[in-house]
């Protein structure tokens, strides 16, 4: 999917980029495209009133495999808004072991800082790449640079042109052997020589030595659970202040290519700009998505033991965040009252109603979607851009080998999906995958050996395939 400007676009064309990848569940699209707009909508109102303007979060009621986590990831891969999504049985009540529900907004700002910093990395790459190289060429010939240079300039300035003579030139290859290489140096400096083999990669296969940014102790992520990721914080910022350890370390030349450019990026990007840009980001167009949040709604919340607390606990704690409150990252103090929260659960043991009064009323729109029907399998199978037969068939043409399928064996393949869902679990689309694979298993197996054949796959072939797995429903339990 593209990545467009959430600026310019409609709610009629946020669906319709939707509905390159989702099939049917339109309330939802709708919904998820005029709590964007309203977004849009918002930042163009006076700052008198702006403020005052609170974003309408969403609850997708609905079970699994019909599109809700889809919506929110394709949301994130075409807008630019900063996004994350998590689940909220990761989070505890304070006071437990587990993750506390202030580290989804240390994540999304980590998300921001990455984006911007993505985006800033376009404008000072050409520098970055022109000082890298130049630090590449220093390692290759440590000291050419000063004495060439001296030489030709002293007789640029006697005689008005250079007097370069071949010469031989040690390099270390990638054996550690060390080997002369002949260079015309006629009419330019050494230098000048060796950034033309650089570029055109005749070194790359060349070892050096080149500093790296040491790593500190992996045994610090142990504390990055719960509050103790405030610790981790600023334990890292103890080391920064203390600076970055280097290591020289021997690679290959492409390989220090890279490493030289990454330093060179990190120099030359304003890191103080990029969080406050990322923060800013976060604050107005931030976007969570919490599924599983029925699995924290008490069913019985009067029953008032067990587990019931910890979930209503995880709720309270949930509150303030959604509500508007200051969330302490390292980049600074976030304000979430205009970060939009979309919420997603199956709500099967439970209802929206099960969850505390105070949260429902921070999700105003709830909308329901659809369980799939055989057409909507049908359409699942063939219409997206990355459907599931598009996938088949491209695979087997690694293969070289034609995978046809007729409309009936669509159509069929969309019956079964819609006939086992209904007689066991329901699992939505996923269970097209588990179809699939069982249809083309011994194609998938023997595909090496059939290259340059067309296998078409019919409704009679699926038939043979599937019906008599179907039609026993404990076989199908077990094995779709």
């Amino acid at each position: 999917m593209r990545r467009k400007d959430l600026d310019t676009m409609t709610p009629a064309e946020i669906v319709e980029e939707l509905d390159k990848y989702i099939i049917s569940q339109d309330k939802a699209k709708r919904a998820v495209a005029i709590a964007l707009r309203s977004r849009i909508r918002r930042k163009k109102l006076p700052d008198s009133i702006r403020d005052e303007v609170a974003p309408k979060n969403i609850i997708m009621i609905g079970p699994t495999g019909v599109g809700k986590t889809e919506i929110a990831r394709r949301l994130s891969k075409l807008s630019g808004a900063p996004f994350i999504k998590v689940e909220a049985t990761k989070f505890t009540e304070v006071g437990y072991v587990g993750r506390d529900v202030e580290s989804m907004i240390r994540d999304l700002m980590s998300v921001a800082v990455s984006m911007v910093k993505a985006e800033l990395a376009e404008n000072v790459q050409e520098a970055a790449e022109r000082n890298a190289e130049e630090q590449l060429l220093n390692l290759l010939l440590p000291g050419v640079k000063s004495k060439e240079e001296k030489k030709n300039n002293d007789t640029e300035k006697d005689t008005g042109k250079d007097t370069g003579k071949d010469k031989d030139v040690i390099v270390v290859d990638a054996l550690g052997r060390a080997e002369k290489e002949h260079v015309d140096y006629s009419g330019t400096s050494t230098r000048e020589k060796f950034r033309r083999m650089l570029r055109e990669g005749k070194l790359d296969d060349k070892e050096i030595n080149v500093s790296v940014t040491a790593k500190g102790p992996k045994g610090i992520e142990l504390l990055a659970g719960g509050n103790l990721e405030d610790m981790e914080n600023a334990l890292n910022s103890i080391g920064s202040i203390f600076g970055k350890k280097k290591k020289k370390k021997r690679v290959t030349v492409k390989q220090a290519k890279q490493i030289l450019l990454d330093d060179e990026m990190e120099k030359l990007i304003d890191t103080d700009n990029a969080s406050d840009i990322a923060k800013e980001r976060v604050e107005q167009m931030g976007i969570i998505f919490i599924d599983e949040i029925d699995k924290v709604a008490a069913g019985n919340r009067g029953g008032g033991s067990g587990p019931d607390i910890s979930r209503e606990g995880v709720q309270r704690d949930i509150l303030p965040i959604v509500e508007g409150s200051k969330v302490n990252t390292k980049y600074g103090i976030i304000d979430t009252s205009h970060i939009l929260f979309i919420a997603a659960g199956a709500f099967h043991m439970s209802k929206p109603s099960d969850l505390i009064p105070e949260l429902q009323g921070r999700f105003p729109i709830r909308v329901e979607l659809n369980d799939l029907s055989s057409k909507d399998f049908c359409r699942i199978l063939e219409e997206p851009e990355n459907a599931m037969i598009k996938q088949y068939i491209e695979l087997l043409k690694t293969e070289n080998v034609e995978l046809v399928f007729t409309k009936d064996a669509i159509e069929k393949l969309g019956e079964i999906a819609a006939e086992v869902n209904s007689k066991t679990e329901n699992i939505g689309a996923r269970r097209l995958h588990t179809i699939m694979e069982l249809l083309l298993d011994d194609v998938s197996f023997n595909a090496s050996d059939m290259r340059g054949q067309t296998v078409t796959i019919t409704g009679e072939y699926v038939d043979e395939r599937l019906s008599d797995i179907v039609q026993n429903q404990d076989l199908s339990r077990y094995i779709l």
